[in-house]
């Protein structure tokens, strides 16, 4: 695996989504209209922006100077992590469906999962991998669950109307 490649073809793409869902939210200003919504929102755009600025870090540092990635990866995971636990948190008594209620509870393992790889790449010698490379995965992850909150709350709130 090429990391620096794949980094720079991520954060592209995270970018990318975070402008799409910019342009998702202001085609639909009666989003923004319900706390509640405004939080999920900002919850799916953190879902984007986050692990895009994680690729950037990556391809700064590279596997030439891991701290540069191991530390920035484990602060914007933290941020990401409380973000989320707190719409977490928020979620049952506002009315969010089960569906997206548990996909954000996964969201924040995943958080939780690249702060300790962060911390400790050498987790991942045993499955014959580096810890950017597990890092990888994991923000692979992160976003295939973006893309999911973006599906539920869409479908959601069409259903709604």
């Amino acid at each position: 695996m090429d990391v620096s490649t794949f980094y720079a073809l991520f954060s592209a793409t995270c970018f990318t989504l975070t402008g799409l869902w910019w342009n998702v939210v202001r085609a639909r200003r009666d989003w923004t209209s319900n706390p509640a919504m405004r939080r999920t929102i900002g919850g799916i755009y953190l879902s984007f922006l986050l692990p895009a600025l994680m690729g950037l870090f990556a391809q700064v540092g590279g596997t030439e100077n891991p701290v540069m990635w191991r530390l920035s990866f484990v602060v914007i995971a933290v941020v990401g992590g409380v973000s989320m636990l707190r719409l977490v948190s928020q979620a049952r008594g506002d009315g969010t469906p089960a569906a997206v209620r548990w996909t954000q509870v996964a969201t924040v393992l995943v958080y939780a999962a690249i702060a300790v790889i962060g911390v400790a790449p050498q987790i991942a010698t045993p499955l014959g991998l580096k810890g950017i490379q597990v890092e990888a995965l994991l923000l692979i992850t992160l976003i295939a669950l973006g893309h999911a909150l973006v599906w539920r709350f869409m479908v959601t709130q069409d259903a709604d109307e």
